[in-house]
């Protein structure tokens, strides 16, 4: 029945919603909640759905981080150009350097369909789980070099972008925590590193999901719609509640926690793929 295929929609919509941001891998969730409540619709508009549902995880970022990524600011004798804001563009530009020209080589979905796949996903989110900790652990009593997104360096950036290639390369190590985890590594802090990644995600991602769509056309059917629609609404409201949660978490903790549940979550994966299936 189509109610189903509605809360089904609105179920992923709440997944994609934590776990786009958290850094826990939105591609091994989304993986093992399809196994139990999968869509019934066709394998192209699945594909579709799972990536366009991001623009309203996107649409998210957007309102939250307004005033910092919006260039021009009015005043009673006209706009004015916000400098900070142009040089975070700047700065957002080289880092999806690296991302445009896997793009370009068509690598990403090469990586894909070699990657793709329960195994290496649950690998991924073990091994970058047990990184999280190693880069906690380094930086612990050190000094952050960036505590802001102004003093985020142009080198930074280009290194956060490599960092997130990894990501693309290899589902299940999540965007954000590769992100994260190089923002880290180079002495940017925890809330700077969050706030470089979040901003990082519009043009990658709107750009993925505009991609996607156009890829599978706008011939989409009412029932179709209404399911997409669905989902891209709760990924919106699911990650305003899950950007305000990690941003006010990461001023008084580390991402350790998130390391273990990353562990738990890919051994839970190994078990079930391999053993119990």
């Amino acid at each position: 029945m189509f109610i189903f295929e509605l809360i089904k929609s609105i179920v992923l919509g709440i997944v994609e919603g934590i776990t786009e941001w958290l850094p826990v891998s939105s591609t091994g969730h989304l993986i093992l909640v399809e196994e139990f409540l999968n869509l019934n619709v066709s394998e192209e508009f699945k594909e579709m759905f799972n990536v366009v549902i991001q623009l309203g995880a996107i649409l998210a970022v957007i309102i939250l981080f307004w005033k910092k990524i919006w260039p021009f600011q009015t005043k009673t004798n006209g706009s004015t150009i916000k400098k900070d804001s142009i040089m975070l563009w700047l700065k957002i530009i080289v880092a999806c350097v690296p991302a445009v020209i896997l793009v370009l080589l068509g690598l990403d979905e090469k990586c894909e369909q070699l990657f793709y796949k329960p195994i290496p996903i649950a690998l991924a989110l073990i091994i970058v789980g047990i990184v999280f900790i190693i880069v906690e652990y380094l930086r612990k009593g050190k000094a952050d070099k960036s505590d802001s997104l102004n003093d985020i360096t142009f080198l930074q950036a280009a290194l956060i972008g490599i960092f997130q290639l990894v990501a693309a390369v290899f589902p299940g190590t999540s965007r954000s925590g590769a992100t994260i985890i190089g923002g880290l590594s180079l002495g940017v802090s925890r809330v700077t590193a969050a706030e470089f990644t979040f901003v990082l995600s519009i043009p990658v991602m709107a750009g993925a999901s505009l991609l996607k769509l156009l890829d599978f056309g706008f011939d989409f059917t009412a029932p179709e719609l209404v399911i997409l629609l669905a989902g891209f609404l709760t990924a919106f409201i699911i990650s305003l509640i899950a950007i305000k949660f990690l941003m006010n978490f990461v001023k008084r903790h580390d991402f350790k926690i998130f390391a273990y549940y990353r562990i738990a979550l890919g051994i839970a994966v190994l078990l079930y793929f391999y053993i119990i299936k």
